[in-house]
């Protein structure tokens, strides 16, 4: 027995110590700056004072959230990319992940097509954006001229620069979210669309009575997490936009990153980033909530 003891021990303190790396880097880069914009919230620290210069103000950062016009703004702008970018890139998950799920000839080069877009930088994938849609000498509006169309000054005009910035990201993301959903539907068994078939079943009750329902824990899992990748738009909206026109594609992380690093208002930017985390919070709890009148978990 002492002998089982002393092997179960030594393996638990090969564990730790295979473990410790990992578990420091954790504690160093990820808990301890949370923990610390806590604190920083309720302060004035503009980046560079010293910590024992730090000035607590109590609640005035997460007041100034609310009452600030700029920060309206961009959560207003948030919630109007969430209204154009879910419904769209839901739909059209869908629409791919049913069509690559097809035993055609070239599926593989067709899935992998889609899903390019997914593992290229935003960085780029924004700066060659912004050149096709430049309003004198984009190929988008070139080829509109084609047809007779005169296309608008996309990121220059404040009707069209959010438009582009959903469209773009769409394009980016629908790869990501095709290939989820490709996996949920290829997990659903063929035994219940021959039983359809047998009972005279069209396409479109088949799509809504089987393969929805079946494919909704994956919707959930593709629909929560889009949800709070939007909250999080930041870097098409800087490159492409830089917030404007006027402030109209400002997000509430990219008014994070001017407060925290260029008008060196750390205890402001800690608050809108713990404010945003509370509504990020709070939608997926609603989520999990509702999940219950729609998924379906059994097969």
């Amino acid at each position: 027995m002492r002998m089982v003891g002393q092997r179960k021990w030594s393996r638990r303190m090969a564990a730790f110590v295979f473990l410790l790396p990992a578990l420091l880097g954790l504690i160093a880069f990820q808990l301890l700056p949370m923990v610390s914009s806590i604190f920083i919230s309720f302060s004035d620290w503009d980046l560079l004072s010293k910590w024992t210069q730090i000035h607590f103000i109590g609640w005035d950062n997460y007041a100034e959230v609310f009452n600030n016009e700029k920060s309206y703004t961009s959560i207003k702008n948030v919630f109007i990319f969430l209204v154009g970018y879910m419904p769209i890139i839901t739909m059209l998950g869908i629409f791919f992940a049913v069509v690559l799920n097809r035993n055609i000839r070239g599926i593989k080069f067709y899935r992998a097509a889609v899903f390019v877009p997914v593992i290229t930088s935003w960085v780029a994938v924004s700066i060659v954006w912004r050149w096709l849609l430049n309003g004198q000498s984009g190929m988008i509006n070139y080829l509109l001229s084609l047809v007779g169309i005169q296309g608008p000054i996309w990121l220059q005009d404040d009707h069209w620069a959010m438009v582009a910035i959903i469209a773009v990201t769409i394009w980016k993301d629908i790869g990501f979210v095709s290939i989820i959903l490709l996996a949920g539907l290829q997990d659903i068994s063929e035994d219940y669309y021959e039983a359809a078939n047998l009972d005279g079943a069209s396409a479109w009750n088949k799509l809504w009575r089987i393969t929805i329902p079946l494919l909704s824990p994956t919707l959930f899992f593709i629909i929560t997490i889009s949800l709070i990748n939007s909250f999080q738009v930041f870097d098409q909206v800087l490159i492409m936009t830089n917030g404007g026109p006027a402030g109209a594609t400002s997000t509430i992380v990219e008014q994070v990153y001017r407060n925290a690093f260029q008008f060196n208002k750390m205890g402001f930017a800690a608050a809108q980033s713990w404010v945003l985390f509370v509504i990020i919070f709070s939608v997926t709890m609603v989520m999990q909530w509702l999940q219950r009148r729609w998924v379906v978990y059994e097969r």
